[in-house]
């Protein structure tokens, strides 16, 4: 079951990134956007239960923690 939901980050991902160039959604709702996409994705994908609701909140903050991780990572610091 949990292999099956793992397609899901990168479409997240992707699909937050497709959100983040357009201009009228403010960035600060990307990440919720991406929870409701990534529930309705879970249920679809795994079928409708509380456990799918689980991983559909999981794997969404999988999608944002590890988008988040890599630009604080790879971010250049000016050091003065």
């Amino acid at each position: 079951m949990l292999e099956q939901g793992l397609v899901i980050i990168p479409v997240l991902i992707i699909i937050g990134k497709i959100i983040k160039n357009i201009k009228f959604i403010d960035d600060k709702f990307i990440p919720l956007i991406l929870l409701a996409i990534g529930e309705a994705a879970a249920m679809g994908l795994l079928g409708l239960s509380v456990s799918s609701a689980i991983q559909g909140v999981l794997l969404s903050g999988t999608a944002v923690f590890g988008n988040q991780l890599f630009k604080q990572l790879t971010k250049q610091e000016n050091i003065e």
